[in-house]
């Protein structure tokens, strides 16, 4: 077997689609013109026939309006208004009763040809073919005693020459055919190429320059530009996700950097000189105590983030009576901070049923909650509230606290993100709470939206959607 042959499918595609689209160009066109040569033919002929026919009606109406019985005297009659019956290439003749010619009339050009066709004798009107391109039509004429057939010889040869003409103009455009379906071909696989190419060249230069390439494209409304469109899309996507990427990393070792840092430095000073000494002992272990447990808080939290990442459980989450899960929810959080007041309306939840596992729910609730804390500054007081928008729930977490500086307000969501890192790790956190609470929210379709100002208090609003009868409804 040679293996040097090369498979249909192993060419190159844009080869592939000027092959298809010649042939499919090409088999139209063939398909085309021979419909058109072999109706012509048809029709040509048909005509010649219905022609043929007419002609011998003619001849038998006028012997019947004249009550011609073909006699002597009347020859001179019938031969005069046959000359002006007859065409060009064509033979008409008067048969007896016994087949004998009493009248021809023929084109002198044609006279030998027409001549040669044998005599026939029909009973009933007819038309065929004889001699090759020869059109015989056949009819009996019955007047009084006169019983007789008229027979009419068409010569086709000029049609048959103009048939064969056409043909050959048809076999010449047919040759033009193939090059144009090849040229057009071509063209049009350069063309549907020509987006993929480009997409193609953009890939290369990602891999040579970086994430910030594009497709550049003409918005056509069409299937090719709404693949443009997308790739860009997803590669803004990847690009996003690359730098959140690369900055999670730095931002991660940043913050873990610090504690490992004072953990390890600590233990160097005990075991140089620091553990014989109670006080400095003492002070270096609950230091890397505090550390470590600042360490295992910051890891546990990068994992609760990975996991609001994941997919749900495919089984359709419903929560029913949310208000009572609320107030059970603020009443756990107020047990931690006796000095705050959590004042809570959520009546309005009251009968309904959430898109959202409880156990989300609990956690999105704990973290906000914790924020209002966290932040209320002097002010103790934290307020929960629910109202219905439409088919979804709008839950309310407000506090009047130190606020969230204008500038810093669009980035407090992002992993690692902290309003103002001057700020001890106690009170500032690691700034993974809000990003695993939005993730969650967005899991359930729902969505987290924050308003603050500097100095006055910040609110924090997550919507979910509503369970209806019907399904849930956003």
């Amino acid at each position: 077997m040679n293996r040097n042959v090369i498979s249909f499918s192993q060419i190159p595609i844009k080869w592939r689609l000027t092959i298809w689209s010649s042939v499919l160009l090409f088999l139209v066109f063939i398909a085309y013109n021979a419909f058109q040569y072999f109706f012509i033919e048809k029709w040509m002929m048909k005509q010649e026939e219905q022609l043929i026919q007419q002609t011998m009606r003619d001849i038998i109406n006028y012997s019947l309006e004249k009550e011609l019985s073909f006699k002597e005297a009347e020859l001179a009659q019938i031969r005069g208004f046959l000359e002006r019956m007859n065409q060009k290439d064509q033979l008409i003749r008067i048969l007896d009763e016994d087949g004998n010619p009493l009248m021809v009339v023929y084109d002198d050009y044609q006279n030998k040809r027409l001549q040669s066709v044998p005599v026939f004798h029909y009973d009933h009107a007819t038309t065929e073919y004889v001699d090759g391109n020869l059109v015989m039509g056949s009819g009996p004429i019955t007047i009084f005693q006169f019983t007789g057939t008229v027979e009419i010889v068409k010569d086709m040869q000029t049609y048959e020459q103009l048939s064969g003409a056409l043909f050959q103009v048809m076999a010449f455009g047919c040759l033009g055919a193939i090059v144009i379906s090849g040229l057009g071909g071509r063209l049009l696989a350069r063309q549907l190429l020509k987006p993929l190419q480009s997409m193609n060249e953009t890939i290369r230069k990602i891999k040579q320059k970086g994430l910030q390439e594009r497709v550049e494209f003409y918005d056509n409304q069409d299937e090719i530009a709404s693949l443009m469109k997308m790739f860009n899309k997803m590669m803004d996507q990847v690009e996003r996700s690359f730098r959140q990427q690369r900055q999670f990393v730095e931002d991660a070792s940043h913050e873990l950097r610090t504690p490992l840092a004072i953990i390890e430095g600590h233990l160097a000073m005990l075991r140089r000189w620091g553990k014989n000494d109670p006080a400095v002992l003492e002070e270096s272990l609950h230091a890397s105590i505090q550390e470590l447990t600042r360490l295992k808080g910051l890891v546990q939290e990068m994992l609760e983030l990975t996991r609001a990442e994941q997919e749900l459980q495919e089984r359709e989450p419903r929560l029913p009576h949310p208000a009572q899960a609320l107030r059970r929810i603020i009443r756990n959080i107020a047990v931690l901070h006796p000095a705050f007041q959590f004042a809570e309306d959520v009546d309005a939840l009251d009968g309904m049923t959430l898109a959202v596992c409880e156990e989300h729910l609990e956690q999105i609730l704990l973290i906000l909650l914790d924020n209002a804390v966290k932040y209320s500054g002097e002010n103790k007081r934290v307020e929960i509230s629910a109202v219905l928008r439409q088919q979804s729930a709008r839950i309310s977490i407000s506090d009047r606290g130190i606020g969230i500086p204008e500038q810093d307000l669009p980035y407090v969501m992002d992993r690692l993100y902290r309003v103002d890192k001057s700020r001890s790790s106690e009170q500032s956190g690691h700034g993974l709470g809000l990003s695993i609470a939005k993730r969650l929210v967005e899991k359930y379709d729902g969505s987290l939206t924050i308003q603050s100002i500097e100095g006055k208090g910040t609110t924090v609003s997550l919507l979910l959607p509503i369970v209806m009868e019907e399904g849930i409804l956003s």
